[in-house]
């Protein structure tokens, strides 16, 4: 295995650390903490975790999608197009997390009004504009990589 890579994946495999935590720890109390804050919205507890460990569970995937591309960057498949259809996964995940994050959204923006703490509306926020870049940048690197697959077959077939 090498070196840069061995790194990458040992940086994928910390990012995912805090998202465990967080769904051990935290989710929980978020979704009791909306309860407390609105008992007329005590319906909504559940789903609203199940958004939550929905978007940990994309987010996994996506990580793993990474994993698999460290892999095939390892295995000089770099230019393949096994790495276009990882790319295209991992576009498709973080556009998933960030469609999660908009439905609840107004739930997070109602809890951050009742209880006085903007930083919950700014957090979300922040979440689906990062998960859109994410998306955006895979997108112009699934293009770009696509392109140059394409020119690299062309050259192969040129004496």
């Amino acid at each position: 295995m090498k070196r840069e890579t061995f790194f990458l994946k040992a940086v994928v495999v910390l990012m995912g650390l805090p998202v465990v935590a967080l769904c051990i720890f935290i989710i929980p109390e978020i979704a009791t903490f909306l309860v407390e804050l609105v008992p007329s919205l005590s319906y909504l507890q559940y789903p609203f975790m199940i958004g939550l460990y929905a978007s940990a569970g994309i987010y996994f995937v996506a990580l793993y999608q990474v994993f698999k591309l460290l892999g095939y960057i390892d295995q000089d498949l770099a230019f393949s197009d096994l790495t276009v259809q990882v790319l295209k996964n991992i576009k498709r995940c973080a556009a998933a997390i960030g469609g999660l994050f908009i439905l609840f959204m107004p739930l997070i923006f109602m809890m951050g009004d009742l209880d006085d703490a903007p930083g919950l509306v700014l957090i979300g926020l922040i979440i689906i504009f990062a998960c859109m870049v994410i998306a955006v940048f895979a997108a112009v690197l699934q293009k770009l990589l696509q392109n140059a697959i394409a020119i690299k077959q062309e050259n192969d077939y040129t004496i």
